[in-house]
Order: C-alpha cells, then structure tokens, then sequence
C-alpha cells in the first residue's frame, strides 16, 4: 500500500484560504514499538467540518488525544493560529479554545447533568464563565437534556449520556471542537440530530474534526474527510473521492470492496 495519498485538488487544498486555525507538522505518537501515530502532517481551515476514517486501531482517537495533550507526543507540533501549544498542559489547551468528546464517554456519575455540563468551563475565559448560568440553560436546550438536568449520569441511557458529553464540549464556546465518535449508541433519528447541530455550531464559527464510524454521517455532514490506516495518512479530499479512493476501499471497507458503492 502507499503512503500518504493526497487527492485533495490544488484549488481546494489545504492553505489555499489563508492561514490555517490548526497545523499538525509531522506528529509521532509511539507506544514501545507500536507507532501508533507514525508521522501525521495536516491542516484544519477555520470554518470547515472535517472527518478522519480509518479502521479500529489506525491511529484516529490516539490523533486526537496527542491534539489536546492527553496523550503524550513522540515528536512533531502542534500550532493554533501559528502559535505552538505543543508542550503545553491540557488544561491551558483547553483555555486557548480547543475542546473534545471522549471514545468512551467520561462524564462524573456521582454529579448531576448540569454539573457535569458545567465542568466544560473551567479554563474558559472569563466572560464566557460569567455567562456560566445562561449558557448551561442554552446548551441543555440545545442538547434535549433539560429535564434530566438533575439526574446523574449512570441513570442515563448510554446514547443520553453522549448528548450530555456534547453539550459539556460545547458549554465554552471553543473555536475547535474534536469529536470522537459522538453519536455511538444513538439511533438514526438522533444522530441526524447531531449532524444538524453540528452544522449549525459551524455556522456559529466552530470548525470541527470529527472521528466517526458511520461513513454515511461524515459523508453528508463533513466538508473534508482524512483516512489514516497503520499511524499514517492514506488519503484526504472530498468526501466523496476519499470513501471511493482504493486505498481507503483497501483500509477500510475491506479488501475487494465495490469501488462504485
């Protein structure tokens, strides 16, 4: 298989509306011997959705947590708005503006909803803080979790309790939002809910990077898709060229996949 394929065109491609919010330059996240990120370079355009596919164990959520100083870097860097938080703390990551869902949902069982939703504040900015009473009513509304306000989250259903994730990421009003996997365990209904929020929040100016294994939901929803397999980028373009790309159709949908589908 090949490295890094770009099928991005030159008019579209990364850079060509000025500079970038997010660069990723060469991020290496090593475990021992497992590269499990092995060398990602990319670019996040303000204003865009974008996706990452790749199949179980190719680096996706590890990206992720590298982006927000969870996870340990082996090498590279981390620039928003050219200024490089790379060895920062997660908590001061967090106050320049970049905030996340989990893979596996993280939310404090002995805590109501609205007191876990209220924890997406701290290291907000002070403004958005003394707005704190406001926004927590605006973001349940949004989310569909105002009557559960006062329930704790093991009582929830599994779907529920991703909602209330959502809306803690989003109570900071952050300028990047990465979304691991936010709509597992929703049904059909519901996730179309999150993909219209989602482009409402980037109608809003919040651009997005999103981790998702249903390919039809990043297909209507994301602007641009990357595939990563083995640590390393595949592809990257529309997402209509990068589902039928062969190395992704090789990557991810299974070797002999119909290309046309």
């Amino acid at each position: 298989m090949t490295q890094t394929q770009s099928i991005q065109s030159t008019d579209d491609g990364p850079g060509a509306q000025g500079a970038p919010l997010l660069e990723v330059r060469d991020v290496a996240v090593h475990f021992g011997g497992v590269k499990a990120v092995d060398g990602i370079s990319l670019e996040l355009q303000p204003g865009k959705i974008y996706g990452v596919l790749g199949p179980n164990g190719s680096g996706k959520s590890t990206l992720l947590g590298a982006m927000t100083r969870l996870t340990p870097m082996t090498r590279g860097a981390f620039l928003l708005d050219g200024v490089d938080y790379s060895r920062r703390p997660a908590r001061s990551v967090h106050g320049m503006g970049i905030a996340r869902t989990f893979q596996t949902v993280r939310l404090l069982e002995d805590r109501s909803v609205r007191d876990n939703i209220l924890l997406g504040l701290d290291n907000a900015s002070r403004a958005v803080r003394k707005g704190a009473s406001a926004r927590v009513e605006e973001v349940m509304e949004r989310l569909g979790v105002r009557d559960i306000q006062r329930v704790r989250p093991d009582e929830l259903s599994y779907g529920m309790q991703r909602r209330v994730e959502f809306a803690r990421a989003i109570i900071s009003r952050p300028r990047l939002l990465l979304l691991d996997e936010p709509t597992a365990g929703m049904n059909t209904a519901e996730r179309e809910e999150i993909g219209a929020l989602m482009r409402q929040l980037l109608d809003e100016g919040v651009t997005q990077f999103l981790v998702e294994h249903d390919v039809q939901m990043m297909v209507d929803t994301c602007d641009e898709l990357f595939a990563m397999n083995f640590g390393k980028l595949i592809a990257h373009g529309t997402p209509g060229e990068v589902v039928r790309h062969p190395a992704v159709q090789e990557a991810y949908l299974g070797k002999g996949a119909d290309r046309d589908a």
